[in-house]
């Protein structure tokens, strides 16, 4: 059996990822919503995280949103390192339960390689996760490899929805307030 990790050469050939920065208000409110409007309805959910205080930090406020809007308790809250020898612990406890949903907020590389690891080793399904805007990279569908973040979906910084499809981050625009409506005037 091959390793599901992420050799470090490969990691290195894309540069330097950036550290999630902290998340915002509007990004915080598109998950939360995301969340809310999915069909099938999300009942029962598992937060995961890395081990920076970013990561730590939007993990909790969704954590706290979801709570205030009345959702069941969280089923669990899993963190992992930004690198580790196997990631099967975290895996593990990731995927248990069998949660309708996964809420992750962390590094895309430690992401990639936590990913990868769930996709060789678990049931996780992609598409029933989502993330905060670090994870709308587009690198980071190419270092998990191929297929293994299809149809994850998140929020990015300006409360825009993203989604990984066949190998690409696709971000849609962010929500349009509404503008008020003008009278019709002579026919059309």
């Amino acid at each position: 059996m091959t390793s599901p990790l992420l050799p470090p050469a490969e990691a290195a050939a894309y540069g330097p990822l950036p550290s999630p920065a902290p998340h915002t208000d509007a990004e915080l409110a598109a998950l939360l919503d995301l969340t809310a409007s999915s069909r099938p309805r999300i009942s029962t959910v598992v937060v995961g995280h890395s081990r920076d205080d970013a990561s730590r930090t939007a993990a909790a406020a969704f954590i706290e949103g979801w709570r205030a809007q009345g959702r069941p308790p969280v089923l669990a809250v899993v963190d992992w390192p930004e690198s580790a020898a196997s990631w099967l612990r975290a895996a593990g406890r990731f995927a248990a339960g069998d949660p309708d949903a996964w809420v992750v907020a962390a590094a895309p590389l430690g992401w990639a390689q936590m990913s990868r690891r769930l996709r060789h080793s678990t049931d996780w399904d992609p598409a029933r996760t989502y993330g905060f805007a670090a994870l709308g990279d587009s690198r980071l569908p190419a270092l998990a490899g191929p297929g293994t973040l299809q149809g994850l979906r998140g929020a990015d910084v300006e409360g825009g929805i993203w989604s990984i499809d066949r190998g690409w981050v696709v971000h849609l625009s962010p929500p349009l307030v509404p503008r008020a409506t003008r009278p019709c005037r002579g026919t059309l």
